[in-house]
């Protein structure tokens, strides 16, 4: 089972050693992010810091910082575990005999734990303290002025949930928190993003949109804000699926909305048609800043907690980051996801150096002429994959997570002449490299052996990659301590 809440994960990490708590002052104006990128580089623990300069409560750091955290902290050994159980309920067969009819009725039974449970205020942790008119003061939450050119102190790790004026529909998404006053805090919401579409929605209806921004979330809500979902699929949802069990959740207090219950922190406030207020620079998970752009701001006039409350972050930059945990368990448990779109691929890897969206690595068993440049397109075609700048076709037999291996195939299999593809489509919002903003440039490159039906019609066909002799190999295997190496 995944933890049920944050506070519970981090008496567990300190039990197992993997935590450190930071009992000297740290300043939250660049301090603690050089300290937290330092920790995190060297695959160090989780870090409490118990006394922010400024702030009134902890601050928690680095906590999905490596596989195994992230994993503990979601309740798996391995991000196999989803990826199985997800592809588990997408297989199309109809069961035969009585194992068959049990497996199926395993699987609705497991679904039946999946949507979220309201409960009533009083049993929410949350709404312990409940503080509202003057006595809201976001200052007493410690944000993180991270890099030397950010344009103020942010929120990096507060999830942001909204609703679709016309259908209700639910979204929960994460999002950079600039903190402009003690009131105030800026949306960086990008253009593809479902908060963002729904900001406009209710903009073009002249109302006011409300908003809930939860801190120190359950474990498992705070991953599945970060995946990226269709819009019609309900993130609480994703996330009982992944934790094994409802998540709690409680009305807020003055919009209508609501927040997990065994949250840490939650902000509550209306964002008003075209109130908008510079926000950035910041040193974002690209590893470079982002520039300063309007964008909406939220007023905030209700901040519920538990009595002793405490703030998780991250810090993004320039990779490796605590981003890489998070990314890795997207690709892996998204896989069967995105095999139904694109039968094709038989697996992919999304390097964090690229962000995670600059570069999809697609390995198939290619079958057909062209097969590659196929497996481009439908790649390019399937929702977020859409914004993927480069993508290397390989074939089946590649590791496609061995980018020794990855880069030996592209860059010797390669006529660029012929296997080069490149296009034009959109691409992420704070992609620096395109020469104007949300679109530019794309490419693929097919990889993979070729065919006489591609044109490749040279004497002997493609050549056959160099090989060890089996038997002699296993001979090595067999005498190998005889040799004393």
């Amino acid at each position: 089972m995944a933890y049920d809440d944050l506070r519970s994960l981090l008496r567990a990490l300190e039990r197992e050693g993997d935590l450190k708590r930071i009992k000297a002052e740290v300043d939250p104006h660049l301090e603690v992010g050089e300290i937290v990128d330092r920790v995190n580089k060297a695959g160090g623990p989780a870090l409490l810091f118990e006394n922010v300069k400024g702030a009134t409560m902890p601050l928690a750091m680095n906590v999905f910082g490596t596989d195994r955290r992230l994993l503990k902290a979601l309740g798996l050994t391995s991000y196999a575990e989803i990826s199985d159980k997800i592809g588990g309920l997408l297989k199309p067969e109809l069961p035969h005999g009585f194992v068959g009819v049990r497996e199926a009725f395993g699987k609705l039974g497991s679904m039946v734990h999946v949507p979220p449970k309201k409960v009533k205020s009083e049993q929410a942790p949350v709404q312990e303290v409940v503080l509202t008119g003057d006595d809201v003061d976001l200052e007493q939450l410690p944000a993180l002025f991270t890099w030397p050119k950010d344009g103020g102190s942010f929120f990096n790790l507060g999830l942001t949930h909204t609703k679709h004026p016309e259908t209700g529909i639910r979204n929960l998404g994460l999002y950079r928190l600039q903190r402009h006053d003690k009131r105030t805090i800026g949306m960086h919401w990008q253009i593809h993003k479902d908060s963002h579409n729904h900001y406009q929605v209710a903009a073009k209806r002249g109302e006011r949109l409300p908003v809930a921004i939860a801190f120190g979330a359950p474990p498992a809500v705070t991953y599945a804000s970060t995946a990226p979902l269709p819009g019609d699929i309900d993130e609480y949802l994703f996330a009982g699926f992944i934790q094994g069990k409802r998540i709690e959740m409680v009305d807020c207090k003055t919009v209508p909305l609501q927040v997990p219950a065994n949250a840490e922190v939650v902000i509550e406030g209306w964002l008003e048609p075209g109130e908008m207020l510079p926000e950035g620079p910041f040193g974002d998970h690209t590893g470079f800043y982002t520039p300063q752009e309007p964008f909406p701001a939220l007023t905030i006039d209700c901040v519920t907690m538990r009595k002793r409350p405490l703030i998780q972050s991250i810090v993004v930059g320039r990779p490796p980051t605590e981003d890489g945990p998070l990314g890795r368990a997207t690709e892996r448990f998204f896989l069967p996801l995105l095999k139904i779109i694109v039968p094709d691929i038989v697996d992919y890897h999304l390097p964090e150096a690229g962000g995670f969206h600059n570069c999809a690595i697609v390995s198939i068993d290619k079958k057909y002429p062209k097969h590659a440049q196929k497996v481009m397109s439908a790649v390019w075609g399937a929702h977020m994959m859409s914004l993927t700048k480069l993508i290397v076709i390989v074939d089946s037999d590649c590791d496609v997570h061995d980018l020794h291996e990855v880069a030996w195939r592209a860059l010797g299999n390669t006529d660029y002449a012929r296997d080069l593809t490149v296009a034009e489509g959109p691409v992420d919002h704070l992609d620096h490299a395109s020469y104007q903003q949300f679109w530019g440039g794309k490419a693929g490159i097919d990889a993979t052996r070729k065919w006489p039906g591609e044109g490749y019609t040279r004497d002997g066909g493609w050549p056959e990659m160099v090989e060890s002799d089996p038997g002699t190999a296993a001979k090595v295997d067999r005498r190998w301590k005889e040799y004393g190496l």
